[in-house]
């Protein structure tokens, strides 16, 4: 499928811009050229699919490395304390590279109770949680290499994109109990990945609440947004695809 070879082209830009973060342009450059790539090979897999990329492995990795991009070139452009952090989320974003090279592209079962808009809400607010939390994230790390008000700024700013993360988690868990309730008869099921995602916004909420209660230096503060991260990666991840019945009646 020629989708394939546009998203290994997208990774090629996305690791130049990660390479040429130093020069701004340049990786600026990069950036919007991968993410106009990988929005062309995902737009023909969802044409040629007839739905979007929501089904298979190969699918979701894809289009979560899309948004996670997207997210963090739209911070990019915003704020120029967001530049200077583009190193600090590679690391995530070339798991994500690494995981789609290798995965099998084959077309997926698309379940009936996926016909529905609330799949598009509860996928879009999911990934501008991770995206927003990745962008925190990374100006988490940086803040913590430096000193004195920049670091505070960095510190400040992470704290503020965590909270907007936090809205939008709150609303995946939402729309997602919403669609419960119209597919499946219930609203929460205690399912595994409803668990783990409920575990992720507790730990969001306990970050923001230690950030403000026991004033946590920036190292800190880093620390404990690395860790909501892991589990929330691990959510979005893990559970989906190692659990036997992730989304009961997602079948």
């Amino acid at each position: 499928m020629d989708e394939v070879w546009l998203v290994r082209g997208a990774i090629a830009l996305y690791a130049a811009a990660v390479a040429g973060a130093r020069r701004e342009r340049l990786a600026g450059a990069a950036l919007l050229a991968a993410l106009a790539l990988h929005t062309l090979a995902l737009a023909l897999r969802w044409k040629t699919l007839g739905h979007g990329p929501f089904t298979t492995m190969h699918e979701i990795l894809s289009s979560n490395l899309w948004s996670l991009a997207l997210v963090f070139a739209c911070a990019w452009w915003a704020l120029p304390e967001v530049r200077g952090a583009l190193r600090a989320a590679a690391p995530v974003w070339a798991v994500l590279a690494l995981w789609v090279l290798v995965t099998d592209a084959a077309p997926g079962h698309f379940p009936p109770t996926y016909h529905t808009p609330l799949l598009y809400l509860h996928t879009l607010v999911g990934k501008l949680f991770l995206g927003l939390l990745l962008v925190a994230l990374a100006l988490g790390v940086r803040g913590a290499l430096e000193r004195g008000p920049k670091a505070l700024r960095l510190d400040e700013l992470a704290h503020r994109f965590a909270a907007f993360a936090f809205v939008f988690e709150t609303l995946m868990l939402i729309v997602g109990a919403v669609w419960a309730q119209d597919a499946w008869g219930r609203y929460w099921g205690w399912d595994p990945l409803e668990s783990w995602a409920f575990v992720t916004w507790l730990a969001l909420a306990a970050t923001l609440h230690a950030r403000l209660a026991f004033r946590l230096s920036p190292r800190a503060h880093a620390l404990w947004l690395g860790g909501v991260f892991v589990i929330a990666f691990l959510t979005f991840f893990g559970v989906p695809f190692l659990s036997e019945t992730p989304h009961k009646g997602a079948i």
